[in-house]
């Protein structure tokens, strides 16, 4: 076991300041989309590609990601990530046209696929005390889930009393101060690298595979389900990953060794988080429409709104998952937080034009706080569960794979679910509409018909999350000590965990 670094909580602060900026730039171009649309003469047709370029590069280079972390350097790779979202960001902000905006959000696609990995394997081979890495993740890990919500905040503010541009310009200062403090601060232990050749037809198959998987997804968002791309990208994608395994079955160095997959207990994790960012994702996309359009709530004012999950994100992380993750089985603090969440989500099916915000929506955003918050501190810390340091990076990325392929399917699928449920009220209510006033009523109980409807199977979603969780992990408490005499292997690696991303 290596020697405990003096200067690791130092070095937490700018590994989490990457990964607030990492998880803020996911929900902040959101608000500042319609402005930054009008300004560059954006067609409505091509407005999704401001998100799409992003999660399309950022989705399918993530194992790439995780794999140079582990062959070049976790410490270079990480500056290099930020060096890299800092110079992507400027062009952003600074974009004149259609182009230039879809340019730099491809290229802070690229460069978060390798920061995102990197961040987490160092933060798993600096914190080695169970304990003090519990807190570690806490901390991380409440960042991981609430950063979004703080997203809709800064991007109101920005949006509203600046302009569209600041929130590219916000990264900058973000990413030049956690870059310095990583190049000072952070020690990478010595032999923790994987220097096998890079596997360049595991590479190509995983990238072009993901990124047809979640363009699939994006797609059948616009075009629908039935539309013969949509299709076609998703046969894609499932040849492309199939010869993928079937490579990494056989070659000497895969980029993805099947091991890190097989594991009972990680395969939970991967499976479990990716159910869970798809229930999350159709929530913050459903509140933040609700609440600016039914209720009228302006940018900032929504953003504020999203607070109470915040806080219970960071209270389930730090006060609950922190402090039991060394005394009781991570499947008990992730399970309970799941039906935690999904009970926090029932109470949004109640959802209606009239709706009080303090009776209803705040206390749902409570519990799914508090039940996310709980539900991701033992997740994340499982991310690398008996996994070989030099297979660290690319254990981490799989996880931050499963997550942004889930926010995909998540928008797709839940927003098709929505947009279904209010057509087919609009038609079976507007005969009787006959008025403006009456119109517009039923068009505002026709949107908040599609929004519950949704949110009910996002409930079922969270609800199967909590049976996974339940099921395939069932390893003990993160003590530090090896699960079992089978983990031989995994005993000093299990005092390095990572913790997932965005």
């Amino acid at each position: 076991m290596s020697e405990t670094d003096p200067r690791r909580w130092k070095a937490l602060i700018f590994i989490a300041l990457a990964q607030l900026m990492v998880v803020l730039d996911a929900t902040i171009v959101n608000i500042a989309l319609p402005s930054a649309q009008q300004d560059l003469g954006i067609s409505d047709g091509n407005r999704q590609w401001v998100i799409t370029a992003y999660a399309l590069a950022f989705g399918g280079l993530l194992l790439f990601g995780g794999r140079i972390a582990d062959l070049w350097g976790r410490k270079r790779t990480f500056v290099t990530g930020l060096i890299g979202f800092a110079a992507a960001s400027a062009l952003g902000g600074a974009a004149t046209g259609e182009a230039m905006m879809l340019g730099a959000r491809a290229l802070q696609g690229v460069f978060g696929a390798l920061l995102a990995p990197a961040a987490l394997s160092l933060l798993a081979v600096m914190f080695t005390d169970a304990k003090e890495r519990a807190k570690a993740f806490g901390i991380y890990g409440a960042i991981a889930g609430g950063g979004g919500a703080v997203g809709l905040i800064l991007g109101g503010f920005l949006t509203e009393y600046l302009n569209w541009r600041w929130t590219f310009f916000v990264n900058i200062p973000f990413a030049v101060i956690a870059a310095l403090g990583a190049y000072f601060v952070i020690r990478e232990p010595a032999g923790a690298r994987n220097r096998s050749p890079l596997d360049i037809p595991g590479v190509i198959l995983s990238t072009l595979g993901l990124v047809a998987l979640v363009y699939g997804f994006t797609r059948a968002e616009s075009a629908g389900w039935s539309d013969s791309l949509t299709i076609g990208m998703f046969v894609g994608s499932a040849v492309l990953l199939a010869a993928f395994v079937l490579t990494e079955a056989r070659v000497k160095s895969p980029l993805l060794p099947l091991r890190v997959l097989t594991e009972r207990n990680r395969g939970g994790v991967y499976l479990s988080l990716g159910l869970a960012i798809i229930a999350m994702f159709g929530l913050f996309l459903f509140l933040t429409y609700y609440l600016q359009i039914v209720k009228g709530f302006s940018p900032v004012k929504t953003g504020f709104a999203f607070l109470p999950m915040i806080v219970g994100m960071i209270t389930g992380s730090t006060q609950i998952g922190a402090r039991l993750m060394t005394r009781v089985p991570p499947r008990l603090l992730m399970g309970p937080g799941f039906v935690v969440a999904a009970i926090g989500m029932l109470l949004l099916t109640q959802l209606e034009i009239g709706t009080s915000y303090a009776g209803l929506i705040l206390p749902a955003q409570l519990l799914l706080g508090l039940g996310m918050g709980t539900a991701f501190m033992p997740a994340m810390s499982l991310a690398t569960h008996g996994v070989e340091p030099r297979d660290s990076g690319v254990a981490s990325a799989m996880v931050n794979t499963s997550q942004q392929v889930g926010g995909a399917i998540g928008t797709a699928l839940l927003n098709t679910i929505a947009a279904s449920a209010t057509t087919a009220y609009i038609a079976d209510h507007a005969a009787g509409a006959t008025t403006p006033a009456a119109q517009k009523l039923v068009q505002a109980q026709a949107m908040v018909e599609g929004y519950t409807s949704a949110i009910w199977w996002a409930v079922g979603i969270l609800a199967a999350a909590a049976a996974i969780a339940f099921t395939l992990i069932t390893t003990g408490a993160q003590s530090g000590t090896p699960a079992s005499s089978g983990d031989a292997e995994g005993v000093e690696d299990e005092v390095r965990i990572p913790v997932v991303a965005h």
